[in-house]
C-alpha cells in the first residue's frame, strides 16, 4: 500500500450503505466527494463527526459535494447508528476493509497504552475527475468539518 497523496487518482469501490443499496465512487464522478474514514459507528468522536457533516450537508451539497463516510461497521449497525442520531449522510459498510486498506487508513493504533490495529480518522476530498484534491490524517475534530468544506467550497 501507498499512502495517497494530493493528485493521485481515488481508488474507486462499491460498498453496501445505510438504508440499503450500494454507494460507489464512480457513481459521483462529475462532483465533488468528501470521502472520511471512521473507527466506529456510536463512539463519542465519531458521533458527534456524523452529526456534524448531517449539520453541514446541505452546505456542501451547495458547494457541489457529496458526503460518504466509511467504516469496518456493517449496514445493519450503520442504520441503526443513523437513526438513533438522526444521521443524514451516506455511510459505506466496509467489513472486508478493502476500500480501507485502499485509502491506506487501517494503521497500529495506541489508547490507554494499549496497541492495536484500527482505522485512523481522516477524510478525502476527491474532485469531479476522480484525483485526490485534499487529505487530512489523523483528524481532530474540533473545526474539522468546516475546514473541509471551505476547500470544497474552493475547489
Amino acid at each position: 500500500m501507498t499512502h495517497l497523496k494530493i493528485g493521485d487518482l481515488a481508488p474507486d469501490f462499491t460498498l453496501p450503505k445505510n438504508g440499503g443499496g450500494v454507494v460507489s465512487l464512480s457513481e459521483h464522478r462529475g462532483k465533488k466527494v468528501v470521502l472520511y474514514f471512521y473507527p466506529q459507528d456510536d463512539t463519542q468522536t465519531c458521533t458527534l463527526q456524523a452529526i456534524d457533516f448531517t449539520g453541514k450537508a446541505e452546505a456542501f451539497r451547495t458547494a457541489g459535494a457529496t458526503v460518504i463516510g466509511v467504516s469496518p461497521d456493517s449496514v445493519k449497525k450503520h442504520d441503526k447508528f443513523c437513526a438513533k442520531h438522526k444521521l443524514g449522510i451516506t455511510l459505506g459498510a466496509d467489513e472486508d476493509r478493502k476500500v480501507i486498506d485502499a485509502y491506506d487508513v487501517w494503521h497500529q493504533k495506541k489508547t490507554f497504552g494499549i496497541t492495536y490495529m484500527g482505522v485512523v480518522r481522516s477524510t478525502f476530498l476527491i474532485d469531479a475527475e476522480g484525483r485526490i484534491a485534499g487529505v487530512w490524517d489523523n483528524v481532530r475534530l474540533k473545526n474539522h468539518v468546516d475546514t473541509v468544506l471551505e476547500a470544497a467550497k474552493a475547489l
